[in-house]
């Protein structure tokens, strides 16, 4: 998996080689949005990052690999927002509530890339694995963080952790996966929404309120 889109270039080389990255990158979402997956080719993305068409493949094995590329780069965030949480002992709700404004960024700016991302899953043996894995990284990101949350008394606790951080990734899923058929502005309040609802399940039981366990 080529490295990060986020990671810090140390040096003038690193930062050419990442800002070819970066454009093929973008040219590919784009053409992804406008022509489609399967229309767009190799070279319709090196002719509109303006590079050869070798040049692509010193950074990405197949265009598929630009699907997983953004995945990883949300997984990324994702951990980051994580970290960032358990250095300031975030409460969990206010940390999963947070979620939505930090991982729709991109979805914003691509609406359609979540359409493509499923097309690509049900369609493509190589990318539904691989996929298959970087869900299973991203579940186990919100597995631990909802693990926390119940032994700190803040998530119920008569339900596994992964069977809630099943239900949380499946609610904010749907949730893109409906508002990518508008690709409107109301994504951030349709998350925000969502997990407002959402959060009346994963409260503890005796919590008087959805807010009670925010801290």
């Amino acid at each position: 998996m080529p490295e990060s889109l986020t990671t810090i270039p140390t040096n003038r080389r690193e930062r050419q080689s990442l800002e070819r990255r970066e454009r093929l990158f973008r040219s590919a979402l784009d053409l992804f949005a406008r022509k489609g997956f399967a229309e767009t080719t190799v070279e319709d993305i090196t002719n509109a990052a303006d590079l050869g068409k070798g040049t692509f493949f010193n950074y990405f094995p197949s265009k598929e690999h630009i699907l997983l590329a953004f995945g990883e780069m949300q997984l990324g965030k994702l951990r980051a927002a994580a970290d960032e949480a358990l250095a300031k002992n975030e409460p969990t709700r206010v940390f999963l509530r947070s979620l939505g404004a930090r991982m729709t960024q991109e979805p914003i700016r691509n609406p359609s890339i979540i359409r493509i991302l499923l097309q690509a899953f049900l369609s493509n043996t190589p990318v539904r694995e691989s996929m298959m894995d970087l869900q299973a990284r991203v579940i186990a990101i919100h597995t631990e963080m909802i693990q926390l949350g119940q032994q700190r008394g803040e998530i119920r606790n008569d339900l596994p952790a992964e069977v809630l951080a099943q239900v949380f990734r499946q609610t904010v899923f749907g949730t893109l996966l409906i508002w990518s058929l508008y690709g409107d502005a109301t994504l951030l309040t349709r998350i925000e929404d969502a997990f407002e609802v959402l959060w009346t399940g994963l409260a503890p039981r005796n919590a008087s309120s959805p807010g009670s366990a925010a801290g």
